[in-house]
């Protein structure tokens, strides 16, 4: 256990296909402005700390093209291109921003070979690493086939190398699963909200990465006295035990929290090394019981 930077690598990798993704990752949105909405406050910190995830030994970066709109995918390709070998750019399809900074639907057809097509030419890559299909107010599986049916008709042209879900039910992963090969899991999922536990076994015994997103409470974060108690005992911060109890609930879950500081990064990565005691687990665990 240590408050000091550590190499991801300390959590273990995930292996999707032939990627090598880090447990601990990056998740890119926060790089835009006021609400995922514009520019940066400061680009060149923008910049700086998506080159500092790379240089820390990151392998998992988490975007859209609708981060911004645009704005975000942009940064990476300034920062990191060309990209190393390694590195995993994640990304998603199935919403689009409107001007008054909306996210609905955008799940047609047409809609999703532009967003594609528009991750591509942004990330300026030939091929999208891993491609996650986000649903929005619908849990329904009938709903997703349509269009994970597109997202795997553009992976079979060789534009997709992994497909994954975001935003969905354990029916609609089993609807994607007659479709194509599921890669990934991205839902809403942390030390407090726990309503996809069966789902996060279910994707470990089938070898699905499960990524949550808000792993630390999004918008809102999380605050809760748990939290703080085990961080007091371990000398660490509340955020990094939040992360650290994700990364030992199960090996398939990998981290994908946001910042737009490189201080932060560097703590986040550095709860790779935070281990929790069977103690500190029943404490935590007494939160979703409550």
């Amino acid at each position: 256990m240590t408050s000091e930077t550590t190499a991801p690598a300390t959590a273990g990798n995930w292996k999707i296909g032939d990627l090598e993704l880090t447990r601990i990752g990056y998740g890119a949105m926060q790089l835009a402005g006021p609400k995922v909405w514009g520019p940066p406050r400061d680009r060149d910190a923008a910049l700086a700390v998506l080159r500092a995830a790379v240089g820390a030994g990151i392998t998992h970066i988490d975007t859209s093209d609708y981060y911004g709109p645009h704005v975000v995918n942009d940064l990476i390709r300034e920062a990191l291109h060309p990209y190393p070998g390694h590195l995993c750019i994640a990304t998603k399809v199935g919403a689009r921003r409107t001007p008054d900074r909306a996210w609905p639907a955008a799940l047609s057809r047409d809609e999703l070979v532009r967003a594609v097509h528009d991750n591509l030419r942004r990330l300026d890559v030939p091929v999208l690493d891993l491609v996650n299909l986000r649903m929005t107010d619908t849990r329904a599986a009938a709903d997703l086939v349509e269009p994970f049916t597109v997202l795997a008709d553009l992976r079979e042209q060789g534009l997709i190398r992994h497909l994954g879900v975001s935003n969905v039910s354990a029916e609609q992963v089993r609807a994607a699963q007659e479709i194509a090969p599921v890669a990934c899991v991205q839902n809403h999922y942390n030390v407090a909200l726990r309503e996809d536990d069966d789902l996060v076994d279910r994707c470990a015994e089938q070898g699905i990465a499960y990524v949550p997103f808000y792993p630390l409470g999004g918008f809102r974060p999380l605050q809760l006295d748990a939290l703080d108690d085990v961080a007091r005992d371990l000398g660490v911060s509340a955020r990094q035990v939040a992360l650290a109890w994700l990364l030992q609930r199960s090996p398939n879950i990998l981290l994908i929290p946001g910042t737009s500081s490189v201080a932060h990064l560097h703590a986040n990565i550095a709860a790779a090394a935070v281990e929790l005691s069977d103690r500190a687990l029943r404490t935590l665990d007494a939160v979703a019981t409550r």
